[in-house]
């Protein structure tokens, strides 16, 4: 049996460590801090000697989100900004309620791989290759206990196929992962993105576009 050198494993890892879309803490915890003076790639760390343990503690995935709305889905994110003890750590998680019919549209997550489980109900789940392959759709029904991952930067839904409210959580590997979602991005962007690009990129008349961009564009998250 032939083996790899020694040193282009090494060199392997140090490239997989170095692309790395969180960076690697450098002390055991960095619990997040804002201070609305200084702009940073992150968070700023508490005082390790008044960290305590709620730091560490999430409750907002205890009761259902609100899916009394135009998609019938509620995502309610833990990432850093709303569970500060996640920062440095390259993880987060977010919980999806779904109506029965509900959909969590086409968004994309630009520093993150999300990974999902569903602990309810029935959801059509896909993602869309990009285009050096075709802008492939990759889709499946997912039942309860499924596990579906979903690649970093790459569109993608989850929609509840099902009689009954449904329920998941995902797990991102990035404590900001990120979200944009597709129709809130290119039609009610502000401000709005030029008629000319959108007709011509959508193959649509002016009063198509116009009408999109007049529609009420809800955010889930």
């Amino acid at each position: 049996m032939k083996f790899l050198p020694t040193g282009l494993l090494i060199l392997a890892l140090a490239t997989a460590t170095a692309l790395a879309y969180d960076p690697s803490p450098l002390q055991d915890f960095c619990v997040a801090i804002n201070d609305p003076k200084v702009f940073v790639n992150g968070k700023f760390c508490k005082d390790p000697k008044q960290v305590t343990a709620d730091d560490f503690l999430f409750k907002g995935f205890r009761y259902p989100g609100n899916t009394a709305n135009q998609l019938g889905s509620k995502v309610t994110p833990a990432f850093v900004d709303q569970f500060p003890g996640l920062n440095t750590l390259g993880i987060s998680m977010a919980r999806i309620d779904f109506a029965p019919g509900g959909l969590n549209p086409p968004h994309t997550h630009p520093r993150g791989t999300e990974i999902l489980v569903v602990a309810e109900g029935t959801l059509l789940v896909g993602f869309v290759t990009s285009n050096q392959l075709n802008n492939t759709l990759l889709t499946k029904v997912l039942y309860k206990g499924d596990v579906f991952v979903f690649p970093i930067g790459l569109i993608h839904f989850q929609l509840n196929i099902g009689k009954t409210p449904a329920l998941a959580f995902a797990a991102l590997s990035s404590q900001n992962p990120g979200v944009i979602t597709i129709a809130n991005a290119v039609f009610g962007s502000k401000p709005p993105i030029s008629a000319d690009v959108l007709t011509k990129a959508f193959q649509v008349d002016k009063k198509m576009v116009d009408y999109l961009e007049a529609q009420f564009w809800y955010d889930n998250n």
